[in-house]
């Protein structure tokens, strides 16, 4: 073999894993700055600040007396608080038996010895950070993204083969088959508008273009083109790209997107042969659809054939800038929907509705990771902000070991009036990490044979 035909591929894992480790790393800075700066501001002693287990790479000490480390293993992080023994925060019973022996003021700045209050709200600080990142990013991306122009206006035309393109940038687009435009950021209305239009390869057009209006001829609203590439997914795999326009399914000519969608979902999983048009370029690919379980938006799922593409219009719509508060609000709604669609698709796998393949590992994050830096930069940050929600949401599961598990104990604390006692602690935290590392393993195996 030679050996110089593995470098591309050799490239590409590099690729993968420094956008998995970058990911990764700032979604972990993020929670675990949430317990550190609570923690500080609860009067609780951070001793170690750890982005990455095992060897020591690089570390300084800060004026608090807080040592602030980047390690060799980069699938995690801690914060260890005075009188913890170990990144779990689980209680360093020699040096809590000193530490109260020194003075109630040095018991007071432990994890152990603080208030109810200030260990609760610097567990759930976390997961609570992650979410706030999350709103914050998917704010400022539909901030930068602005709101459609109304009447939808040309943005600009996306290229198309062996069409006829009537329209021009900057046309006010009032009706299309002589029906009138609607709202385009009104979903339930746009979604009635688009049902009700012929599907023909050509519609007739009416604009405004420069103050007259006109009709004019242009393409199918929803042609076969791809907008984005689904990562871990049919046509990820054959490497289609965002800006392809399939032209035919197993020597069918088709114009519309719709048609697309009926040859991939009656396909049954059989290999099917795309012709592709790229940059003015006739390219053949074949691929099978892959079944995939898609969550609906009454929190079920359905599982279709899917080989992995979003589609878009032949147009990009114009924009105008988008309101701060309207942005976070979006972002926020987006957070929601990420937990509830999580949460869903957990519920789901439990009853054996949807396959448990759903649940991704390291491997299969990683390969996500590459997949959207691949995109571009704006895709990479919009699934760092999904991935933040994802680990907020499971760090609050009530597993022993995670912030859902300790803020467990504190709700039985505050309940029982005092904590559960250092053995069954010990038995607990135990019981947590077996769990997380059965979960850990299981969620390979699925990256690995799925």
């Amino acid at each position: 073999m030679d050996i110089f035909s593995l470098i591309p591929q050799f490239g590409g894992v590099l690729y993968t894993v420094l956008a998995f480790v970058v990911a990764l790393s700032v979604i972990v800075a993020v929670h675990e700055y949430g317990h550190y700066i609570v923690g500080r501001w609860s009067g609780i002693h951070a001793e170690v600040f750890s982005i990455g287990f095992g060897p020591v790479l690089w570390s300084r000490m800060d004026k608090r007396g807080t040592r602030w480390q980047v390690a060799l293993l980069p699938l995690g992080g801690y914060v260890k608080f005075m009188g913890d023994s170990n990144a779990a925060s689980g209680k360093d019973e020699t040096a809590m038996e000193e530490i109260t022996e020194q003075s109630p003021e040095e018991l007071r700045r432990t994890m152990h010895g603080a208030p109810l209050w200030a260990r609760t709200a610097t567990v759930a600080a976390g997961p609570v950070f992650n979410f706030i990142m999350s709103i914050v990013v998917f704010g400022l991306i539909f901030w930068s993204q602005g709101v459609s122009r109304e009447p939808l206006t040309v943005g600009s035309l996306n290229p198309l083969p062996g069409t006829v393109q009537g329209l021009q940038d900057g046309d006010e687009i009032v009706a299309i088959a002589g029906i009138a435009t609607p709202d385009f950021d009104d979903q339930t209305t746009w979604r009635e508008f688009t049902r009700s239009l012929p599907v023909e390869p050509e519609l007739d057009y009416t604009v405004v273009r420069d103050g007259e209006t006109i009709e004019v001829p242009a393409p199918w609203l929803f042609p076969p083109l791809i907008q984005q590439v689904s990562p871990r997914s049919a046509a990820m795999d054959i490497q289609l790209k965002a800006g392809d326009v399939i032209t035919a399914v197993d020597g069918e000519p088709i114009f519309a997107f719709a048609q697309l969608k009926e040859f991939v979902e009656s396909s049954d999983g059989r290999p099917l042969l795309l012709n592709v048009w790229r940059d003015g370029v006739d390219l053949e690919f074949a691929l099978a659809p892959r079944r995939t379980d898609e969550p609906q938006s009454d929190g079920g799922f359905v599982t279709h054939w899917r080989i992995g593409i979003v589609g878009g219009m032949m147009l990009e719509p114009a924009t105008v800038p988008a309101g701060l508060w309207d942005s976070f609000k979006g972002g926020a709604r987006q957070t929601v929907r990420i937990i509830e669609g999580s949460l869903s698709g957990m519920w789901h796998m439990i009853t054996g509705a949807i396959s448990t393949c759903n649940i991704s590992g390291p491997i299969g994050i990683a390969e996500t990771s590459g997949a959207m830096a691949s995109q571009g930069a704006q895709n990479f940050i919009f699934f760092i902000a999904v991935l933040s929600t994802a680990v907020g949401l499971l760090n609050l599961f009530p597993i022993p070991a995670l912030d859902g598990g300790h803020l467990v104990f504190y709700a039985y604390e505050a309940v029982a009036g005092k904590p559960p006692s250092d053995k069954a602690l010990r038995v607990l935290m135990g019981i947590g990490i077996t769990l997380i590392l059965s979960l850990m393993l299981f969620s390979v195996s699925n990256d690995l044979f799925c």
